[in-house]
């Protein structure tokens, strides 16, 4: 009873122990079944020698045995082909529950994930990132201002209404100015005969420059 009670509890085999025991058996089975194949192989020459000596008996004596190596050389292979099968199952679900333990891992890795970032953090974040935007923007509208002027919109816009307005002006005056005006003839008066005027004065010369220009 006590035996039962302290006796350590019985350990599960794992994949890679089981699977190396099932590699080594399968090897020892190989082994034998390679030595049965060179009995038989033996046998059926023993009995071609017999067979040659008209040793009847002793032939089929050799055969009887050769028989019974190869019924075990098959159950050998049997035992063979149902380790194959165990090592082929253990190995695909050794496979299936490293993919389940990995898929585990993944999902607790993702729960932890959005249990360290919830909705609400993310709302938090982006509500602080798009106040810094701002923020920013107001900054640089701020620094690209002009320091020290302060321009009145509408005396801006009044001077600018002046100058368009000179500007039309001065279309205009040079499109009169554009066509030719025809020269202004001036007919010559024949002048009266007069006797020799006194030596050159002054106001004779006036005079004759004057009637000079309007003669043009």
């Amino acid at each position: 009873m006590f035996t039962r009670i302290f006796r350590k509890p019985k350990q599960e085999p794992d994949a890679v122990s089981t699977l190396a025991k099932l590699h080594e058996t399968l090897a020892v089975l190989e082994k034998k079944e390679n030595v049965l194949l060179r009995k038989v192989s033996a046998e059926v020459d023993k009995a071609k020698e017999f067979s040659k000596a008209k040793n009847k008996k002793g032939a089929i004596a050799c055969l009887k045995r050769k028989k019974m190596l190869e019924q075990q050389v098959e159950q050998l292979g049997n035992f063979q082909l149902r380790i194959h099968d165990q090592v082929t199952l253990i190995e695909g679900a050794r496979v299936t529950t490293e993919t389940v333990d990995a898929l585990r891992t993944g999902a607790a890795a993702m729960k932890a994930m959005q249990k360290a970032t919830n909705i609400d953090d993310v709302d938090k974040t982006m509500d602080e990132i798009n106040e810094q935007t701002q923020n920013m923007k107001e900054i640089q509208t701020a620094l690209s201002t002009p320091i020290g002027y302060d321009f009145d919109e509408d005396e801006l816009e009044a001077e600018l209404e002046e100058l368009e307005e000179l500007e039309l002006e001065e279309q205009i005056l040079d499109t009169e100015t554009s066509y030719p005006v025809p020269p202004v003839h001036v007919p010559q008066v024949n002048q009266p005969n007069r006797g020799p005027l006194n030596k050159n004065s002054k106001e004779e010369d006036e005079l004759a420059a004057l009637e000079k220009e309007m003669a043009i």
